[in-house]
């Protein structure tokens, strides 16, 4: 039986401007980092990405690397544009990564024109695309000259194989930098996507001011603190979760102070009617200058909690300076180490 969307979905959107740029993206855009690999079930995942654009969800965020394993994330995405979107390919705003290892060698990570480019020829055809909306360069390498990487960016939109350019983990200053070789070439720098969480608000110092004064977007991934803000480790650790495989997540995050302000948290979000992750997701698009807020979703029961965030996106200044006294640095910023690059 043919999929239909639901022919109401725009009526109950709603999108932000992507900095100085003519693009609008939703406030909570779906990410394929996990949860849409190999190892996942196919149809779960068809599901979610079915629910999420019935939901006005049009923007889905991968990567090369994306799985496990390694680029079954974008061949399991290129199926279901298959069967289900190929009439709304111009509906959705799909972007792709390349910076973290992919392949062996020397050639297979890295900021280098080489890799980059090979990057997204691959990205493109597994997911069975001639372009992607965005591409990102992943992570700043240091070892190799910024000029390269910009570079390899303005090459594929002058290929027209991506219509936007994004970073990923960049501090401020080597923003700053990567702004403006591009605009010496005449490709705009359109969107940084930095981790930023209610735990992690290393953004506010000074990258959130940078990127406003710049005109570039920001879509803020890991607004959950990979699922520590959420209901899921209030009362310890359940097996299947990403804490007990050990999958980008470590069990030194769940220290005694982490999980105290978590379940104060918790009982805030409870006082606002919402869950511990809605309140969370809210509270990151509290700010004008964050344009979306980038989440993944392991089943559509997950998805429709994340996305009734925006029930309710109105904090008060007693909530936000109660908030303020849980929401702080819990050392989970596992970036951050080349956001400091």
């Amino acid at each position: 039986m043919t999929w239909v969307p639901d022919a109401r979905r725009y009526e109950r959107a709603d999108f932000r401007r992507c900095g100085r740029s003519g693009l609008d993206l939703p406030p909570i855009s779906l990410g394929l980092w996990q949860n849409f690999g190999g190892s996942d079930v196919f149809e779960t995942g068809r599901a979610v990405i079915r629910r999420a654009f019935d939901r006005g969800v049009t923007h889905f965020d991968l990567a090369n690397n994306y799985g496990p394993p390694y680029g079954s994330a974008e061949e399991n995405f290129g199926q279901i544009l298959k069967k289900d979107f190929s009439a709304h390919r111009d509906e959705m705003v799909i972007s792709s990564k390349a910076g973290w290892d992919m392949w062996p060698g020397p050639y297979g990570m890295g900021g280098s024109r080489k890799y980059l480019l090979a990057s997204l020829d691959q990205s493109l055809h597994r997911m069975g695309l001639d372009y992607v909306d965005i591409f990102y360069s992943h992570r700043p390498s240091p070892d190799t000259p910024l000029e390269e990487t910009m570079g390899a960016l303005t090459q594929m939109v002058r290929q027209g194989k991506a219509l936007y350019v994004g970073i990923s983990s960049y501090g401020p200053e080597r923003t700053r930098e990567a702004a403006a070789i591009l605009k010496a070439e005449g490709v705009p720098l359109l969107i940084h996507q930095p981790s930023y969480s209610l735990l992690n608000r290393w953004v506010e110092v000074s990258l959130l001011d940078t990127l406003a004064e710049l005109g570039v977007g920001c879509i803020a991934f890991s607004p959950l603190a990979q699922g520590l803000l959420t209901d899921k480790y209030l009362h310890g650790i359940p097996d299947q979760s990403r804490a007990a495989r050990g999958e980008s997540f470590s069990r030194d995050m769940l220290g005694a102070e982490n999980l105290a302000h978590v379940r104060a948290l918790n009982e805030l979000a409870a006082q606002r009617g919402q869950s511990l992750a809605q309140m969370a997701i809210a509270w990151v698009l509290r700010d004008p200058r964050v344009t979306s807020a980038l989440i993944g979703a392991r089943n559509v029961a997950q998805l429709d909690n994340s996305l009734d965030a925006l029930n309710n996106l109105h904090f008060s200044r007693d909530e936000l300076t109660r908030i303020d006294t849980y929401a702080r640095d819990g050392k989970i910023d596992l970036w951050r180490g080349v956001s400091a690059l």
